[in-house]
Parts: C-alpha cells; structure tokens; sequence
C-alpha cells in the first residue's frame, strides 16, 4: 500500500500552481534549544498554505464529465482558497460553502478567485452537511479537506521536497495536525524512504483528534472542540489518515494556547513572518519535545503550514505568548493593607520586572492584588519566585495556568459585588457573529438577572464571555438547558480561584 501512496506522490501534479517552498534555518530557536531547527514554509505559498497541493492535485485527475459538472468543497479558510484557486487555473466551475461565521476577508479571497459561494450553518458540520448534499444533488465532485487518497498525495510532495532539500542527518519532523491528510502524506513517503526519521504530529491539547483515536486504536468524534487554532479544529480524524497513521507517525504531541501564542513569536523572531495558529503548531511541538526529552545537537523540522491569520487576532497572541514561553509568571498576592506594603512586596521581588499589577481597595485589612512577574524563561523559576513570597508571609496563589485569570479576570480587578448576591458565574463561547449576543439574551427571556458580564473580541470566529447569573441552585439546570439550545461551549466558574478572590461577592 505504501508503494501506491509514492507512485502516486512522485506523480503529482501540484507545480502548476504550487512552488517548492524553502526549508529555512532558524537562527534564534536553533541557538535556544541547542538543536538545528529548520522551517519548511508553506507560508509562502501563493495562498499562504500548503492546502492547494491537494485540492489541486485531487481537481487535476477528474475526467471530462466530472470537470464539465463543476466542484464543491466545505470550507472557512485554508482549502476553500485552494480548491478556488485550482478550480481558476483548470477551469473549472467550484462552488464553496462557508459557516455563516466566515470573516469577509476570507469570503473575498475566495470570491477574487472566480468561486461561487454560499453561506450555510454556524459551524463547520452544519456547512459539511450541506456541501455534500448539494453535491449529490447536481452530481459534483466533492473535493475533501484530508479525507481522500489524491489529496494526501498533494501534501505529501511536501515530504519529497524536505528530503531532497536536506539529504543529510535529521532526525524528526513535526507536522501539524486537523483532519490528518497533511501528516498522512508525510509520514507515508519519509517512513518509506527515510524510516528512521522520526515523524511526530502536533495538535491543540483541546483539538486532539489523532492523539485519542491513536490512544482508543479507532477514530474518536471530540464532542467539542477547541477553536483558537481554527485550521485545525476537527472533530474527527480521517478514517484514511488514520489508516495511514497508525503504520506511520511515531507519536502525537499535544500543546496549549499559550505555547501556541510563543511558537508565533518564535517564528516571526526568526523570519519577519507572523503564522497563524494552526500553522505555528508544529514549532511549539517542536520546542516542547525538545524540552520533555532533554535532547541537544539533533536537526528538527517543523512544518510552518500556514499565515492565514486575521490582524486583529494579534493582540491576543501577543498576550499570551509571554507566558507560553515560560516569561511571565501571573499571581494573586494578598499584601497587608498598610502603606509601604507595595513597596515591600517589589523589594522582595529583587530585579524582576513587574509587568502587570491590577489593585483596587477592598478590605481595611487585606490587599488582594493580580501581578505579572517577568520570568527567566526556565518553568522552575515560577515555583522558586512563588516560594520566595510565601516565605515572607504573603498568601499566593498561582494563576499562570489559569485560563479564566487570563481571559477575564486580568481586566476586571476591582470587580467585587458589594454583598453577597447568590451568583452563579459560567465562561461561554458562542459562534462571534453580529447577533449573537442577542440571540443569546432574547433566549434567556428574561427570566435570570445578569450580575456580571465581560466580553473581549480577539479577532477569532468565536466569542469567549464570562457572565454571572443571579439563580439558585433549583434553577441552574434550566439556565444550562437555554446554553445547550442554543448549542454555545460552557463552563461553571463559580468555584474558580481567580473570581473568588477578585470579582466574587463580599462574604
């Protein structure tokens, strides 16, 4: 079978469109991580990823008939802009259907390419739904993301070139990973060309497909996934990459938001380019193997797949990427109510940098205060630093780690209720579109008062809110039930740390 899947590698035609990417060196990261880490830029394509190679070589091999009855594909990005692309240089009719949600930026990229579009559904299943119907309803050809041989075979011609590219010592490649069609066309020509590279698969910690079926031995369905690296957030993965998977990739590496948010940073240090999440994937897998495994002198590989990104989404990566990098460590500190207190407390702190401080009066007694401390970049030196406070009598409570601190609360310090008022406080994500909020409030009815609410838009195609509801435990179901309706992610907060000690009621 892997003699098939390299025929058909070596026979792709994906040149018409596509170029043979650089595989650069990176100074910077290599220096860092004492290894020789290279970048396969598929950034560069002439639609920012890698997703043309497959549709292309998918679209090239239709016959007449198929080509004269025109393509369809579901898609909010990457391949959407592929398939548009491929369908322009063939000639042929394509038809893609995009989420309702999709940003106007992508909607006229496609749109610049000659593609009919229509919008159907808030998420990506409901779009997949109806692409295929219509399609075997006017009998086109469905062009999928990764499900499909033809398409594996158009990213694996991203293998062929790293090899002719590096001929020499490597030891692994990190390829990010949705659907699976990127890494299944990798891993099926390296293995068989090169088996003792190494071939290691990168996904979002709350988008790991490949890692749960690998780990079940058959394909897992994520009930919900994560969104903020979007060109990965698949529920499932190809029952074909799967396949191919298993025989395959070594291991599956899976990596947070913040390790996400420093693994563009390290891209744009070294190359004045800025990826997108899905496409900074492989790197912060990269950097996180390197660290578990304590390795030194190796050459790495990562797949840069992607730069597909919104401008406005940079302020969120900017924040999140010092802590991913182990550079800010966040605290909640209770400091004596007393003056000098502030000035004691950054004494201590030695020459650390303060790179946040959120402080309102509260308490006669007790000062709670949300600090940002810079770090060495070491993961140790935040239990040191967290030692040090406690030795000195402050009360510390470590919120680096916590995702409602850094969503949320950061920008609320000084939010306490003025008694207790019987809140019930959720995180919830919802589809970011311009009714949503009220479709949201109109389906409450009024019934629940709202005690809080904080919103912050990041540029992504949802929404993230924390709300706090005046209702009793009797009704906490029927509130629950109203956010299952209407389909949105959820979370109880109340017990969480970081509202009970900035934004909960006075007790």
């Amino acid at each position: 079978m892997s003699q098939n899947y390299i025929e058909k590698i070596l026979r792709a035609k994906v040149y018409d469109v596509a170029i043979e990417t650089p595989l650069d060196f990176a100074p910077s990261l290599s220096e860092r991580l004492a290894n020789r880490v290279f970048l396969k830029r598929e950034d560069l394509q002439s639609v920012f990823s890698f997703k043309l190679r497959g549709a292309y070589n998918k679209m090239s091999m239709l016959d007449e008939p198929s080509r004269a009855r025109g393509v369809i594909a579901a898609s909010a990005g990457n391949h959407a802009q592929g398939v548009a692309l491929a369908a322009k240089r063939l000639d042929i009719k394509a038809l893609i259907v995009m989420p309702t949600t999709t940003p106007e930026i992508k909607i006229k990229s496609v749109k610049a390419m000659g593609a009919d579009i229509i919008l159907f559904g808030d998420s990506y299943s409901e779009t997949y739904t109806h692409a295929t119907e219509l399609a075997a309803q006017n009998g086109m050809a469905f062009i999928h993301p990764f499900d499909d041989p033809d398409v594996i075979a158009g990213q694996g011609t991203i293998a062929m070139e790293i090899l002719r590219q590096h001929p020499g010592d490597l030891n692994a490649i990190f390829v990010p990973v949705g659907g699976g069609g990127l890494i299944a066309g990798i891993a099926v020509y390296v293995k068989f060309v090169r088996p003792d590279i190494k071939i290691i698969g990168v996904e979002p910690d709350d988008a790991d497909c490949l890692n749960r079926a690998l780990k079940a031995n058959s394909r897992v369905i994520i009930e919900q996934v994560g969104l903020f690296a979007d060109g990965v957030a698949v529920k499932q993965v190809g029952a074909e990459p799967f396949r191919l998977a298993q025989s395959h990739v070594d291991e599956v590496i899976t990596v947070n938001t913040d390790e996400i948010c420093a693994a563009i940073k390290d891209i744009f240090d070294d190359t004045r380019s800025i990826a997108e999440p899905a496409g900074a994937l492989a790197i912060a897998g990269l950097k996180k193997y390197v660290e578990q495994e304590q390795i030194t002198g190796q050459v790495l590989i990562a797949i840069d797949s992607g730069a597909n990104i919104n401008f406005d989404r940079l302020r969120y990566v900017a924040e999140r990427a010092q802590v991913g990098e182990h550079r800010e460590i966040l605290l909640a500190v209770s400091i004596p109510e007393v003056p000098g207190s502030f000035l004691a407390f950054c004494k201590l702190l030695g020459g650390r940098s303060i790179t946040e401080f959120n402080y309102r009066y509260f308490d006669a007694a007790m000062a709670r205060v949300f600090v940002g401390i810079s770090s060495s970049g070491i993961e140790s030196d935040r239990a040191i630093v967290i030692q040090q406070l406690q030795q000195q009598g402050f009360q510390v409570t470590d919120m680096t780690a916590n995702e409602l601190a850094k969503e949320h609360i950061r920008y609320m310090v000084g939010g306490h209720a003025p008694r207790e008022i019987s809140e019930i406080i959720y995180s919830v994500q919802f589809t970011e579109r311009p009714d949503a909020l009220l479709k949201f409030l109109t389906h409450l009815g009024g019934r629940w008062n709202i005690s809080l609410f904080h919103y912050r838009n990041h540029g992504a195609a949802f929404g993230k809110v924390l709300i706090g509801m005046q209702i009793t435990k009797a009704e906490q179901q029927a509130f629950q039930q109203c956010l299952d309706e209407l389909d949105f992610t959820y979370k109880e907060e109340t017990e969480n740390p970081a509202y009970r000690l900035f934004s909960g009621g006075m007790n």
